[in-house]
């Protein structure tokens, strides 16, 4: 094979004037006929490829020829002599100004000015030219958007169908179908497009048909468009009228927006109760089961209302053995009188002595001598005159008097009484008979605690009307102040002076939870449930809020006999009665459980017509009697060393 040098051309047999061959892409042995490509050729080969092809593609079913003025008639458009016909770019370089818009309907080709001395000409040597319009650029500008564009000869496309949908919006429920368009025959295509003016002419090789506006307002929703092939158009069918030419937007139509949708809103109706449909419908029968005959469907709801009858029998069967018992308890209490004046009553310090006396004592304390025993458990430590309620009392009344009593104060004090023992009914504000004198106690309490600089603590109402309940309020106050002197309430009731003393009684009842009741304590840490969100509520009302009146009563008792130590085994037994209930999946419904105030318990205890202003925790089923079987089975791991020793490691100032 003989190589030729970058200089010399190759001996072609044939060489197309308007070409040079600059690489050696072919060899001297191979004989390659490459069509003249120029603006002039392109529009020769175009003129010929249109006549032979006149009577086959539809173009009025003649040839062309070669003429322009019968190419420029049939087309529909002016063709500029020195423009290309063909969408090719054929000059489009990278200095060539952007094609001016045309004035007809714009078509996808892409005209620009093309050059008879361009140098990119000289760099193709093949182009086959179809005879259908293609929108391959070849501009090697890579910016121009043409040129990403893939060279191939586009195959003949053929008819399918495109399934059209139609929704019937005009019944109550929806109704969607499905609608085939069919093609009209290649004849009637072709007349169709003869019988348009060249104006609306639409070279475009799948012209789209769009409804308009009010036919989709009429028909609802809008159907897929049907894009036919090669000059092809849409089938009209019985479900979906095809639009009219004057409906019809031109391919120009710059970004084709789809009807807006209905904005019919629905007028929001009110609840009247339930419809006939819930009224007849069953909410606990399974679903893939038939509906139950009438005569079953009665007969069912008989069963359940006597089961349910039975239930409500049973449940005040056992409230009335509850009370029996407690009753009898009392009875008992009240007929060891004679014991307690005989062997208590002399000297009260005894009980810690002998161990059947103290055992008769955590029983509970007749109701008679419960102040006097009251006064001789708590003691005065802070030496207490009998007029330190008279000297306080006149104070705070001349506050009140000259309006230098705090007002926020007051009215935290009024809210307090409120909430004080409602099933009583002894502290009403303005009508409860002992409302009077328990206002008058909150006052002086609150101005013997001025002088430390401590304010009003929420909850001391309940404290003060207990004590009222059983003694006078000269006695009362001084019961009351020494009481709230033992250091876990006074660190309660301190405020933030006392705060790490509060926190420092959290650890330890952490630790006494986790030793008695290890479940409990680790349900609380997975829910992040730490001492603080329950048992302030417990510990500053002394149980008042949270349990039945006589259960309160008892615990009391021994509170004041054993000290703060008996307040924490009291709260360790709440939480023993109440931890079947107590493993929630959620935070938030413990929290509701802890603070009394669970949506399903309150249902229940309404429906069965439990008094709910006796304690929250009555609802729950906590009373005197399970209460006082959870303390004594804590026998078996509480220990008093252990509450001592946790409190010489916390509070070792104490």
């Amino acid at each position: 094979m003989k190589h030729h040098s970058d200089d010399e051309q190759p001996e072609l047999g044939h060489v197309p004037a308007g070409f040079s061959f600059n690489d050696d892409a072919f060899s001297d042995t191979e004989d390659i006929d490459v069509p003249e490509f120029s603006p002039a050729a392109i529009r020769k080969e175009l003129a010929k490829n249109m006549r032979m092809n006149g009577g086959v593609n539809g173009w009025g079913g003649e040839g062309l020829g070669t003429n322009m003025d019968d190419t420029v008639a049939k087309i529909g458009y002016s063709v500029d002599p020195d423009a290309s016909v063909s969408t090719f770019d054929i000059d489009g370089g990278h200095d060539s100004p952007p094609p001016s818009p045309p004035q007809t309907p714009p078509l996808t080709r892409i005209d620009s000015q093309t050059s008879q001395t361009s140098s990119h000409q000289d760099s193709l040597y093949e182009v086959p030219l179809a005879s259908e319009f293609t929108q391959v650029s070849l501009s090697d500008d890579p910016n121009s958007p043409s040129s990403t564009l893939p060279r191939h000869e586009e195959p003949e496309e053929s008819v399918h169908e495109y399934p059209a949908v139609e929704i019937d919006l005009s019944a109550p429920v929806v109704v969607t179908k499905e609608v085939r368009l069919e093609p009209r025959p290649s004849d009637e295509v072709r007349s169709s497009y003869e019988s348009r003016p060249s104006k609306d002419y639409d070279p475009m090789p799948h012209p789209q048909h769009a409804a308009s506006h009010e036919e989709f307002r009429s028909k609802g929703p809008p159907s897929p468009l049907n894009i036919l092939a090669a000059g092809a158009a849409a089938a009209s069918t019985s479900a979906l009228p095809m639009p009219t030419s004057s409906s019809l937007p031109t391919p120009t139509t710059a970004n084709l927006a789809e009807p807006p949708t209905p904005t019919t809103r629905h007028r929001p109706s009110k609840s009247v109760g339930p419809s006939m449909l819930d009224k007849v419908v069953s909410k606990t029968r399974p679903t893939w089961l038939p509906p139950k005959p009438r005569a079953e469907d009665r007969k069912h709801l008989q069963d359940w209302e006597e089961m349910m009858k039975r239930s409500r029998a049973a449940e005040a069967k056992r409230r009335e053995a509850l009370q029996a018992r407690r009753l009898a308890r009392e009875q008992r209490i009240e007929d060891s009188i004679s014991k307690w004046e005989r062997e208590i009553v002399p000297d009260w310090t005894v009980v810690h002595r002998n161990t059947q006396l103290r055992m008769l004592w955590w029983q509970g304390i007749p109701t008679t001598l419960r102040a006097s025993m009251w006064q001789n458990a708590v003691g005065n430590p802070l030496a207490l005159s009998r007029d330190a309620y008279k000297t306080c009392l006149s104070r705070a009344k001349r506050a009140l008097a000259s309006g230098s009593f705090p007002t926020t104060v007051l009215a935290l004090l009024e809210d307090d009484i409120a909430t004080t023992l409602p099933s009583l009914h002894l502290f009403i504000p303005g009508k409860g008979p002992l409302y009077q004198d328990l206002k008058d106690m909150l006052c002086a309490w609150v101005v013997s605690r001025s002088d430390e600089g401590l304010g009003y603590v929420g909850g001391i109402a309940k404290i003060a009307a207990m004590i009222l309940i059983n003694m006078s309020p000269v006695q009362g106050f001084i019961v009351m102040r020494n009481l709230l002197e033992r250091h876990c309430l006074r660190s309660f009731y301190g405020g933030m002076n006392s705060k790490d003393d509060v926190e420092a009684y959290y650890r330890i009842f952490d630790t006494l939870l986790a030793d008695g009741m290890p479940k409990i304590y680790f349900n609380f840490k997975q829910h992040q449930v730490s001492p603080a969100a329950y048992l302030p509520d417990w510990l500053v009302p002394l149980f008042l809020d949270h349990l039945p009146f006589e259960a309160c009563a008892r615990v009391w008792d021994v509170i004041f006999l054993e000290g703060d130590a008996f307040l924490y085994r009291a709260a360790l037994a709440v939480l023993g009665v109440l931890e079947p209930r107590l493993f929630f999946p959620d935070r938030k419904e413990l929290l509701e459980l802890l603070r009394g105030e669970n949506k399903a318990a309150l249902e229940v205890g309404k429906r069965n017509g439990m008094p709910l202003n006796n304690g929250r925790y009555e609802m729950y089923g906590i009373d005197e009697e399970n209460l006082w079987e959870r303390i004594a089975s804590m026998d078996e791991w509480w220990r008093e060393s252990t509450w001592k020793r946790l409190i010489e490691r916390e509070l070792p100032d104490l």
